[in-house]
């Protein structure tokens, strides 16, 4: 063994310490231990204390000491090979190991190192040099678990802040590819999936795309506001979802539009029946409160005709067939054909050349005249749009004027007409061509007629004409005046308190005219002309005509027949004591400047020639 411990100075003089630590000392001289001990246990150090080799090994992996003073020649194992051990053990490996020895050969430190020391301090030695040396070991020793500690500790919140990110990464693509409202994945996410199922070029007729349209949803939007509305969006999501646990993907594209994509179809037909499930199914009434609505929907279908089809095209498609549906009446679903495109693409030019033409005013009026039945003598006239396209001749109101209202350009075109009107017929009285009784009927589409501003707007143009409001008459449908009763009956009102009339036009075709009669009161019932192409030249059937003219008289309102063309028509209505008309028989819809020949002619329950050359 060493030779006993021989320290020099006082034990008294110490370096001190700010930290305290475990020290276990080998060493197989009981009198080294308790000099060593008691050294270290005054400057407050933890001291273990082990005579051996194999009992310093057990007393480390016991309870790890933070350092060991460990002595060189023992008997059973030296210091070297100790220190190898503790090299070994994973909990053990880091601890710092100071040697004691006699050996002060440069050959014994070397080994000493390499055999995994810390530091190397020769015997005999002073006790300020051991104290200081173990003060420094552990100093360096709290450091690099204090360094560890941190490094853990930065770790951990680095996992947890990557971790915190992945979330919200998720949260935000979730949400770039979602609808926020229904939850339903969006336009972008229907895109990329149908971009992908395109791009691995299935066979034609293999993939259908759904476009679903809701039918009356601007009119809860309108009516009920758009929170309303909302909610409404949520309850169809919901109601769609189980029904279409066969497809692809539902998504809700914009608005109240949602988007359906079928793939690996084993029959065409399979579009059909899902289409006719949600028809089906959006019939029922969406529960609002204590309110029942009814939507409907349109739904337009296109299939991939070739397996190198575009996404963009496809759903082009679908949105064309839909509209296709709707044009058809609504709550019903049609299937893309070609032929669909080239009518789109028509659609969409007729669109543009309408925008200019109202910006050139390129639309005429015709006014056909309404005739007081029993005297012959001219009540007044109703205007009649004309568009004479320069390129394409005359385009019959029937084609522009749904896509007007579709656009929302009917309402410019509105507004043209009704100055235009006021101007000619201010002129004719000015012109002493008419007497000043004479009327001037004018149509509102129920656009117009739901304008915030349309009575400021119509006193605007009556006062820019210098036309009297007597002698203005605003034609309106009974779709126009239903959206909004209360409205409705405040508009109206407004507007015969300036003595403007107020005429009910196609009456008798609307779901609900007789119950809806008596939230208004009408200047005017126009009786529709189907009522009136309806009666029989023979065996007269005048049909509801009498009941019609019955109401008016109970509501002390006016009435006109539309589309007289035949002289047994006139008669049967003088007959019944209709008191004006309108139509081909007396006068088709004319020109402004042969209006003068007209009102000369006189009496007018006979057709007159030059009217009926008139277009």
């Amino acid at each position: 063994m060493d030779d006993s411990l021989s320290a020099s100075g006082s034990s008294s003089a110490t370096l001190g310490s700010d930290s305290s630590g475990i020290v276990l000392i080998v060493d197989d001289n009981p009198s080294n231990l308790r000099l060593l001990s008691a050294v270290l246990t005054k400057e407050g150090y933890d001291v273990r204390k082990a005579l051996s080799g194999s009992m310093a090994l057990q007393v480390a992996l016991n309870a790890p000491p933070d350092l060991m003073l460990l002595d060189i020649m023992m008997p059973d194992m030296d210091g070297y090979s100790v220190c190898k051990l503790f090299k070994e053990q994973t909990n053990l490996a880091e601890i710092p190991v100071i040697f004691l020895s006699a050996l002060d050969e440069a050959f014994d430190k070397v080994r000493a190192f390499r055999a995994g020391g810390a530091d190397y301090i020769t015997k005999p030695f002073q006790l300020e040099e051991v104290l200081a040396r173990v003060q420094h070991q552990l100093a360096l020793r709290f450091t690099d678990l204090r360094l560890r500690d941190l490094n853990l500790q930065l770790e951990a919140r680095v996992q947890e802040r990557t971790r915190q990110l992945a979330l919200a990464n998720q949260r935000l693509q979730h949400r770039a590819l979602h609808d926020g409202l229904t939850n339903l994945s969006n336009r972008t996410c229907f895109m990329e999936r149908l971009t992908q199922v395109l791009d691995q070029k299935p066979p034609a007729g293999n993939l259908a795309v759904l476009f679903l349209d809701c039918d009356r949803f601007k009119v809860i939007n309108d009516s009920l506001g758009h929170a309303a509305g909302d909610q409404v969006l949520r309850a169809i999501a919901k109601r769609l979802q189980p029904l279409l646990s066969q497809v692809t993907l539902l998504s809700r594209f914009g608005g109240d539009e949602f988007t359906i994509l079928m793939s690996d179809l084993e029959n065409p037909a399979q579009a059909v029946t899902v289409a006719e499930t949600i028809l089906t199914a959006m019939q029922d009434p969406f529960v609002l409160g204590s309110r029942h609505l009814f939507l409907g929907a349109s739904i337009g279908i296109a299939y991939n005709q070739s397996n190198d089809c575009q996404p963009e095209e496809l759903l082009r498609d679908a949105d064309i067939a839909m509209y296709r549906a709707k044009a058809a009446g609504k709550g019903c679903y049609c299937i893309f054909e070609p032929t669909m495109h080239d009518t789109a693409r028509a659609r969409l030019q007729l669109e543009t050349d309408l925008r200019i033409a109202i910006d050139r005013q390129e639309f005429q009026l015709r006014y056909q005249p309404i005739i007081n039945l029993t005297t012959g003598i001219l009540a007044g006239f109703e205007v009649l749009l004309r568009w004479h396209h320069p390129q394409k001749g005359v385009i019959s109101p029937a084609l522009f004027l749904d896509v007007a209202e579709e656009t929302g350009l009917i309402t410019q075109i509105d507004q043209q007409t009704l100055a235009k009107a006021c101007r000619q017929l201010r002129q004719w009285q000015r012109d002493g061509v008419v007497d000043p009784s004479v009327t001037i009927s004018v149509n509102l589409s129920a656009q117009q007629f739901g304008q915030p501003g349309l009575v400021a707007l119509v006193d605007d143009l009556l006062q820019a004409a210098d036309l009297p409001a007597k002698n203005l008459n605003l034609e309106v449908t009974e779709t126009s005046i239903l959206t909004d009763v209360a409205l409705t009956q405040t508009v109206l009102r407004t507007l015969q308190a300036r003595q403007i009339g107020i005429s009910i036009d196609d009456f008798g075709t609307g779901y609900s005219s007789l119950s809806y009669l008596h939230a208004f009161c009408f200047d005017t019932l126009k009786i529709d002309q189907s009522f009136v192409q309806s009666m029989a030249p023979t065996a007269p059937s005048t049909g509801l005509i009498p009941l019609i003219l019955s109401v008016a008289k109970t509501l002390n309102s006016a009435v006109v027949a539309e589309g007289i063309e035949h002289d047994y028509q006139l008669e049967q209505l003088r007959a019944l004591g209709c008191e004006y008309g309108q139509g081909y028989y007396l006068s088709r819809p004319l020109a402004p400047e042969a209006i003068p020949a007209f009102v000369a002619a006189g009496n007018h329950l006979t057709p007159s020639q030059t009217a009926l050359s008139q277009s």
